[in-house]
């Protein structure tokens, strides 16, 4: 990550102050689905808009505390730097749009499990489009992967789209985002900008056609609807200055909380059917993980 912050961000340890901001950015997040529930009978696009719209003055108070507006001036007058957040900004879009959605339709455990897998696919596009080798460890994790995709796909008769849309495009984000030459935070600002007017001019339709849930309706939808700005920024921002001070070993363990939490609402929350099969599927994939993060924990226990 991009040490934009925090002065011992290059040294290669583990911090408390690290640990609690990383803790608190995935504990937020596992518990995302309950407010992405109260807002589900909103259409995911209008709950898009106000998460784009809202969280631009959100991440502009943390670059202006932080002394980072003109890395944002720069950025703007390089071609190459919009284009990238451009493809970064579009890739988060349709990860958000499905997310909502899944969650409002009753497809927690689907993000769940697309979640979890996504760790192992990031390992396969470092290995297709950075030609890193796999571990024999790591091919067995992925191969399991497959044979649970498999399973899924069979028993609903087709391929589990939420779960695949949200591992592809989380994967792909990440990749690309590491190609921004820019801070964590004044990329996030960057993705918000450049989505912002589009998702105003939609909000503004919205509610001049009646159709919106800002204005001229209860007050807890305006609420939670202005709300969803500090949701969204405020677990990103503290999981990029925690990542910073944070072992990757460490962050590759935790990165399992927040998918263990939405599992866990799903079921006993929300009370989605958790099939046989499905939990078969759950069980390959948790295995896949042991045996890819094996490593890691084996690392933390030897320190």
């Amino acid at each position: 990550m991009a040490t934009d912050t925090m002065p011992d961000a290059a040294k290669n340890e583990d911090s408390a102050r690290g640990f609690a901001f990383a803790l608190s950015a995935y504990f937020l997040w596992g518990f995302l689905p309950i407010y992405m529930k109260a807002v589900g009978h909103i259409p995911a696009m209008e709950v898009l808009a106000h998460r784009v719209i809202w969280s631009v003055p959100v991440a502009g108070l943390v670059l202006l505390v932080l002394g980072r507006t003109a890395d944002i001036k720069a950025a703007i007058r390089s071609p190459r730097t919009l284009m990238m957040a451009g493809l970064t900004a579009a890739l988060i879009t349709v990860n958000w749009l499905t997310y909502i959605w899944a969650i409002s339709a009753g497809h927690a455990l689907d993000t769940a499990l697309g979640y979890f897998i996504n760790p192992l696919f990031s390992i396969f596009l470092a290995a297709v489009l950075l030609k890193e080798k796999l571990s024999p460890m790591q091919l067995a994790a992925i191969a399991l992967v497959v044979v649970a995709v498999a399973i899924l796909t069979f028993e609903a008769g087709g391929l589990p789209w939420v779960a695949l849309v949200l591992m592809v495009t989380w994967g792909f984000y990440a990749f690309f985002r590491k190609t921004l030459p820019v801070g964590p935070n004044q990329g996030f600002f960057l993705e918000v900008i450049i989505l912002c007017l589009p998702c105003l001019f939609y909000i503004l339709y919205l509610e001049g056609s009646g159709e919106g849930h800002l204005v001229g309706t209860s007050v807890s939808d305006s609420l939670l609807l202005i709300a969803s700005g500090v949701v969204t920024a405020i677990p990103l921002i503290m999981y990029a200055n925690g990542a910073k001070l944070l072992r990757l070993s460490t962050i590759g363990l935790m990165q399992y909380i927040a998918p263990t939490m939405i599992f866990l609402i799903a079921v006993f929350v929300f009370h989605e059917e958790l099939s046989t099969t499905k939990l078969i599927a759950f069980a390959l994939i948790w295995t896949a993980l042991l045996v890819y993060s094996w490593p890691m924990i084996r690392n933390a226990r030897g320190r």
